[in-house]
Formats: C-alpha cells, structure tokens, sequence
C-alpha cells in the first residue's frame, strides 16, 4: 500500500501519508490511489479538484455546503498550514468537536474530511500552496459556515507574529449555536 491511514480522534477523519520515494534528485509518491483509499475503507468519489495559494496568517473558513455537502481529500503542496474540521453531524457523538493537524509540503501528509464537517484552515508559513479534491460540486448558493474564533467550539488556532487576514464574507459568518443542528 502506498500510503499510511492514520484515524483521528473523531469518527470519519483520516490523517493519510504517502509513501515517499526519494534519492539525491528529490522524491517521488502518489498523491491518491482509489484502490488503497477503497481498501482503507474510504470509498468516495471525488468530482472536482481545487486550489488556493494564500500568504502567512490568511485565515480560510469554516466553511461547508447544507444541501450539497462535500467530503475533501485536502494537501499542501508546498508550505504548512494548521487545518481544522469540525463536527456538523447533528446525531453525531461527536458533534460540535473539532479536529486539526499541520499540513505540511515536506511531509506530504493528506487529512479526509467527510461530508458533514465544517472546514477551514490558517496558514503557517509565509506562503501556502493547498489543493483539495471534493466528493460534490461547488454550489454557491448552498454555502455555509461557521465564524473561526466562535466561543462554544473554541479552537486553539496557532498563534503567529501577525494577526489573521479572513475574507470580508469569513468576518461575517455566524457563530455554530446559529447554523447548525
């Protein structure tokens, strides 16, 4: 098998790390394998691939999809970011918990998110390269989220030399208590 699935405390998150490759030239993994992902227990089908390139200390988040929500395969491709997903599913024992992990270019390590999860995630380096494969399709006007320092979730972002940059749209969003459940 050409990557390791780590669980993650809560149920239905994976931290994946490939197999790397290298020599004196570089290294060389693979990115996805259906067949490792469906043998690991993570069957889904992923319809569209994404990517962003943010500076140090932009804040992405926390976002997801009411109707249409997708699970996502996220990655850096180069840089670190400290990414955050949090539980949405109103049955969930689990609910209203949140997970996060670093991401980082040089260890090449993946986190899955599956569908009912809020997601979002603060860059650590002074660029960040991220890339992500979605299980649905972009829909605008389904778009959701929750506001990043809300008081009941309580996530312990990492502190940087710098405050945070979020989208107007991202200082706008709602507290959990509002949107979910």
């Amino acid at each position: 098998m050409a990557f390791q699935f780590t669980p993650c405390a809560i149920e239905g998150l994976f931290e994946i790390t490939p197999r790397l490759f290298g020599d004196k030239r570089g290294c060389f993994f693979e990115v996805y394998s259906e067949r490792d992902f469906v043998t690991a227990g993570l069957d889904m089908r992923f319809v569209q691939d994404n990517q962003s390139r943010s500076l140090k200390g932009v804040l992405r988040g926390l976002h997801f999809q009411k109707k249409h929500p997708q699970g996502k395969l996220v990655r850096v491709i180069e840089g670190e970011v400290f990414d955050v997903a949090v539980d949405i599913r109103p049955k969930s024992p689990t609910y209203g918990a949140w997970h996060g992990l670093i991401l980082d270019g040089e260890r090449h390590n993946q986190f899955y998110i599956p569908q009912g999860f809020a997601h979002g995630f603060l860059v650590l380096s002074e660029r960040a390269l991220f890339a992500y494969k979605c299980t649905d399709f972009y829909h605008p006007e389904d778009e959701a989220g929750i506001i990043w320092n809300d008081r009941t979730l309580n996530i312990k972002w990492p502190l940087l030399d710098r405050d945070y940059m979020l989208s107007e749209k991202d200082k706008l969003l709602p507290e959990f208590s509002s949107c979910t459940g």
